[in-house]
């Protein structure tokens, strides 16, 4: 991005900073410990309103105070969350609109890409799923009519488009 000057928001996964709260959270909580999920859901809205830093911290006073010996995965989720820390955004993300998990990418995905393009006995060329991804896309954020005014408009002036 930096070499061709683009400007882009990162936003990390937020389900990934959970896998690394549960893995750390199993070294202060004895399996079956219910008050896990209250620790692991305290952590994640402090993540999610912006004090990784402080979690990562607070991880790595409180494995020292219990003396925790085996603390490999406490050590990686404060890592992972101060070599993180600014795509580690929430806050920002969600108010700027932004998916700040997979799920709604891997859904946009399936819809626009896999509903389609995935029909058994179904061969596409690159041209052709270009084409009716370009519309599908169109359609489902309902922008398609503005588009076809547009496209009607221009192939007067002969300007082809596809």
């Amino acid at each position: 991005m930096k070499r061709l000057s683009v400007k882009a928001t990162i936003v990390m996964d937020f389900i990934h900073v959970l896998e690394y709260l549960w893995k750390a959270a199993w070294r202060f909580f004895d399996k079956g410990d219910e008050a896990v999920e209250e620790w692991v859901a305290e952590k994640s809205v402090n993540i999610l309103n912006g004090h990784c830093s402080q979690v990562a911290k607070g991880l790595r006073i409180s494995a020292s105070k219990r003396k925790i010996t085996d603390r490999i995965n406490i050590d990686k989720c404060a890592d992972y969350l101060l070599n993180n820390k600014e795509i580690l955004q929430y806050g920002i993300a969600l108010k700027s609109g932004f998916p700040i998990a997979s799920g709604v990418i891997e859904g946009a995905c399936r819809h626009l890409i896999n509903d389609r393009l995935g029909i058994t006995g179904v061969r596409w060329s690159l041209q052709g799923a270009e084409a009716i991804l370009k519309l599908r896309s169109l359609k489902s954020s309902g922008d398609f009519k503005g588009y076809w005014i547009f496209y009607k408009k221009m192939s007067k002036k002969r300007h082809y488009f596809f």
